[in-house]
């Protein structure tokens, strides 16, 4: 039994500690960006408590780790950037043109709003290029960027089209 307590013990005191470092963490973030105004520090301070406490919470940890990668600081921003990828990876889950998708991916492997960006772009731009009626200026373009719609358009658009 003694073990056990030990353990449970043991648990509440780094618990405790985490927490601690976590608070202490927070209230340098706020004194940082605010050194002079008590009342915004109060603000920062328990926005980003809020923050961390979301972030503690989420379930993706693909994205979760992609999020604290850009703002290890900031936990505003990581909770900002972690919504932006989750609601991104969603979309790209739905995506329907496997070539657009792929080309999406290999531009950003592991930036899913990227992803979502550069899919919309060639998705709209392959549509036009579709439209496209000056057959030369088209077959110019696809030669120039056979895989990048963006680009053909810019160059189909750039010949006078």
């Amino acid at each position: 039994m003694k073990p056990i307590l030990l353990i449970i013990i043991a648990s509440f005191f780094y618990s405790y500690s985490f927490a601690q470092n976590v608070e202490a963490k927070i209230q340098a973030f706020a004194k940082k960006e605010y050194p002079g105004d008590a009342s915004m520090q109060k603000y920062i301070y328990d926005q980003q408590k809020t923050a961390y406490n979301y972030m503690v919470g989420v379930t993706d940890s693909e994205v979760k780790r992609f999020a604290e990668k850009q703002y290890p600081d900031d936990f505003s921003m990581q909770k900002y950037v972690y919504d932006q990828q989750s609601t991104a990876k969603a979309y790209m889950k739905t995506v329907t043109d496997a070539e657009l998708k792929r080309f999406a991916i290999k531009e950003y492997p592991d930036d899913y709003s990227m992803q979502k960006y550069v899919y919309d772009q060639q998705s709209t731009a392959k549509a036009y290029m579709q439209r496209a009626t000056n057959r030369s200026a088209k077959e110019n373009a696809r030669k120039e960027y056979p895989d990048d719609y963006t680009m053909q358009k810019y160059l189909y658009d750039k010949a006078g089209n």
